[in-house]
């Protein structure tokens, strides 16, 4: 790898293009990597929905990034490729980054039209697979050329399988973050929690796959050995009420607290006894890198990448997705011995600043970046 490889690709003009502009991590990530080379040099545009909630927007106007729109108005609509394409051509775009399948579909057919490089981002969803013609359109925009990255290596295991693509074909970049430390928040006072309390934190919007309820199940296995144990989940979603509602029905109504979206994640990471992920599925999340950069001991199930993140479980605790059983082992074990908390939490840390902070991802994007626009 080159000693400086985003200094290679200084000057280059890149748009990244997402589906979605909510608070989530794809969208968090290509804010990150989209400020990252703007910094170095490259001049970076975020090309969002025209029918989006505009969080997305927000963080690019704070983050000081140019954006662009896009109408996405039915499932099917040629017309944005060609939308697509004028914007390239009016902002000087050497080189498109998408993420996500759809507008890597539509990317591609941009990317040929307006004569430029391509390289597409899959972070996690299969929303692709569910249906035959998404996974063909997906494999033809393939076939147009441009580059396929995966998150983990379980997600460009499943593309090689859905889109019949050899699997030395697809890329593997791991997610990163920018990890800036803050004091702690006043989260713990908002709560109402004593000093003798222990707060375990989730950090997901509030969706099936996220798991949640097996972590509100765990609470109460450990609701009577750890009388003072609190779950805190920031996020949000349509199970809100449910979750409130299973929380009723164990008598653990004042020990779950549901926070809603917050930005404020590394505070609410430092004010944390545990940092808890009971996700049915996942590619690499974000939040399980912020809480290792936090220093956090962690429980986590075992999906996705997170088994290779957590070194095999050397820098947190594995259990099995959905069982609330061995969550609740894995909670309790933590919360009874806090010096094996604390040794996994450190081990976490120096594991997060070696692979995953987000100068070493921008790192290996630079250096995909500069092989296909030097190539004839």
């Amino acid at each position: 790898m080159n000693t400086d490889p985003v200094g290679t690709i200084r000057g280059a003009r890149i748009a990244h293009l997402i589906e979605s502009d909510g608070p989530g991590g794809a969208e968090r990530m290509v804010i990150s990597l989209a400020s990252q080379q703007q910094a170095a040099g490259c001049y970076c545009l975020v090309i969002l929905p025209a029918r989006g909630e505009g969080w997305l927007g927000r963080e690019a106007a704070a983050a000081g990034l140019p954006t662009a729109r896009f109408d996405l108005d039915r499932p099917v609509a040629p017309k944005v490729a060609r939308q697509l394409a004028a914007t390239f051509r009016t902002h000087r775009i050497t080189l498109a980054h998408s993420h996500e399948f759809a507008m890597t579909a539509y990317t591609a057919w941009a990317a040929r039209g307006a004569g430029i490089r391509h390289v597409a981002t899959m972070h996690g969803s299969r929303y692709y697979a569910e249906r035959l013609r998404r996974r063909l359109a997906l494999r033809a925009a393939f076939t147009l050329g441009g580059r396929l990255v995966a998150v983990s290596n379980q997600v460009a295991d499943h593309l090689s399988r859905d889109l019949w693509i050899r699997r030395a074909r697809i890329l593997t970049i791991p997610n990163g973050v920018q990890w800036i430390s803050s004091a702690q928040s006043s989260i713990r006072d908002e709560l109402g929690l004593k000093p003798g309390d222990t707060l375990i934190l989730a950090v997901g919007n509030l969706y099936a796959v996220k798991g949640h309820r097996h972590l509100v199940d765990a609470l109460a296995r450990i609701a009577e050995r750890h009388p003072h144990a609190h779950v805190a989940i920031a996020g949000r979603g349509d199970l809100d009420q449910s979750l409130r509602t299973q929380a009723r029905g164990l008598g653990l109504a004042n020990r779950l607290h549901l926070l809603g979206l917050r930005a404020e994640i590394p505070a609410l990471l430092m004010a944390a006894d545990v940092f808890a992920l009971p996700s049915l599925s996942e590619g690499l999340p974000l939040a399980l890198l912020e809480a290792m950069f936090a220093g956090r001991p962690i429980v986590a199930s075992d999906v996705g990448e997170v088994r290779a993140v957590l070194n095999g479980g050397e820098a947190g605790l594995l259990v099995e997705p959905g069982s609330a059983e061995q969550l609740a082992c894995a909670l309790a074990r933590l919360l009874s011995h806090p010096d094996e908390a604390k040794r996994l939490g450190d081990a976490a840390a120096r594991r997060a600043a070696a692979e995953y902070d987000i100068a070493r991802v921008t790192a290996r994007y630079a250096d995909l970046y500069r092989e296909l626009l030097t190539a004839r």
